[in-house]
């Protein structure tokens, strides 16, 4: 096994499964991403934008990430 990766967990994001450093927070991974955060929304098992900074990804968790949208 690779050392780099031991401290990988592997999430699912929109679907996809990605490997990502373990211990991050929703804030942390959303700028690893290069995510821009003005109008997006995280579902799934996560809280409140407020406590993005908060809270750390589990192994085997479940996002999407939700770009908001003009229209109707």
């Amino acid at each position: 096994m690779d050392p780099a990766m031991a401290n990988d967990v592997t999430i699912s994001i929109n679907g996809d499964a990605m490997e990502v450093p373990s211990g991050k927070t929703v804030a942390a991974l959303l700028q690893l991403l290069d995510v821009e955060t003005a109008q997006i929304a995280v579902e799934g098992n996560v809280a409140q934008r407020e406590r993005w900074r908060e809270i750390s990804i589990t192994p085997g968790a479940t996002l999407e990430i939700v770009r908001f949208v003009a229209g109707g």
